[in-house]
């Protein structure tokens, strides 16, 4: 075994209110929380697969300043892309690169979270 495996366990995505956060990305992905039971500084956002989603308020870390990516800093997957479309925007969330289609089953488009980290949907 190698001293870094190549795994990716889980994805933190930086958040400035841990509370508006977990409820905008349960909304998204269909779960129901409690928001009563979300505690900082973290929350696991419960995942399909084996890599996971926490989500990171830092309020310990008076250091920390929030500054988003403005390129993606993880993809979900959807089997229709135009659905997911027309679903984030019924939603109300920010489109930041529309779809791109590469041959006939491939296609993403980037959209962003309150907090403007820029994510991906894509098909595979």
């Amino acid at each position: 075994m190698r001293p870094v495996s190549n795994q990716i366990p889980a994805v933190f995505i930086h958040v400035r209110d841990l509370k508006k956060s977990v409820k905008w990305y349960s909304e998204i992905f269909g779960l129901h929380v409690d928001l009563d039971t979300v505690v900082s500084p973290v929350h696991n956002v419960p995942m399909k697969g084996g890599t996971g989603l926490t989500l990171d308020d830092h309020t310990f870390d008076d250091q920390f300043t929030h500054q988003p990516s403005p390129n993606p800093i993880a993809n979900f997957l959807a089997a229709d892309i135009d659905e997911a479309y027309e679903f984030l925007q019924q939603k109300n969330v920010k489109i930041v690169r529309e779809i791109e289609r590469i041959g006939k089953k491939f296609a993403w488009f980037n959209f962003s979270d309150p907090d403007g980290n820029v994510l991906m949907v894509c098909t595979c």
